[in-house]
């Protein structure tokens, strides 16, 4: 088997949002972003970054300390918006802002990033949860295309959950994450373990991340449905 080739090919069509207020971090994170065949749009600011996102954008990245609009209420506000509400974001934080950081994942943030940060690492991410939105697109071949759970109806085609013809909002990550546990029904992962399946790449944070988003799950679908393992991780309900 000869040496694997890597493609940029792959990456190309795909716009990302750079929003941050240091010109020097911008113009690190375009060059090595376009040679990796990405296209970049910058935003110095929260308001042009909300200005900026209504366009055709496949992935936002995202500081937290910024001006005239903060971080958490973009992530909050682009949550909060029917039309793009589903987009990809990774915030980036100062090692201090821990708590900010917790936030910013309850308010839908799909992954952080502490600066200072390795930009290779930075971009490994985005490449996984780009490839993840990819992947979780590409179920339409599969043959289960609809999985129905009590009220649920989880359309894997069209990536949406309903209760009672009501759609419920979902992020790339709480998508993924509840298709994977419904998917296993009934199987206990560890937090490490959903970390890998679902992020798909060795997290450098700590496992909140998790934590966070099935506490997100347990607000927007039937609680009970998703069982703590105390000692051990989460599981789904099997549904009879």
């Amino acid at each position: 088997m000869g040496p694997f080739i890597y493609d940029r090919r792959e990456n190309m069509g795909k716009r990302i949002l750079l929003v941050d207020d240091e010109k020097n971090i911008r113009d690190l994170l375009k060059f090595n972003l376009e040679n990796e065949g990405y296209e970049t749009i910058e935003a110095k600011d929260g308001q042009e970054a909300l200005d900026k996102v209504q366009e055709n954008i496949d992935l936002m990245v995202l500081d937290l300390m910024l001006p005239k609009i903060d971080g958490l209420n973009v992530c909050k506000q682009i949550r909060n918006d029917e039309k793009i509400g589903n987009l990809p974001i990774i915030m980036l934080t100062a090692k201090s802002e821990d708590i900010d950081r917790i936030i910013g994942l309850e308010l839908g943030a799909d992954d952080y990033v502490t600066k200072p940060f390795n930009t290779r690492e930075l971009i490994a991410r985005i490449k996984a949860l780009l490839r993840r939105i990819s992947m979780s697109q590409d179920y339409e071949n599969e043959s289960k295309k609809i999985i129905k759970v009590k009220d649920l109806i989880i359309n894997i085609k069209n990536h949406t959950v309903k209760e009672n013809e009501k759609e419920i909002p979902m992020t790339p990550k709480e998508f993924d994450l509840l298709v994977f546990l419904i998917r296993n029904d009934d199987q206990v992962f560890s937090r490490d373990k959903l970390l890998s399946k679902i992020w798909g790449y060795e997290f450098s944070g700590d496992t909140r991340t998790v934590d966070v988003h099935i506490r997100r799950l347990r607000k927007k679908i039937d609680k009970d449905l998703i069982k703590t393992v105390r000692g051990v991780g989460y599981k789904f309900e099997k549904v009879e």
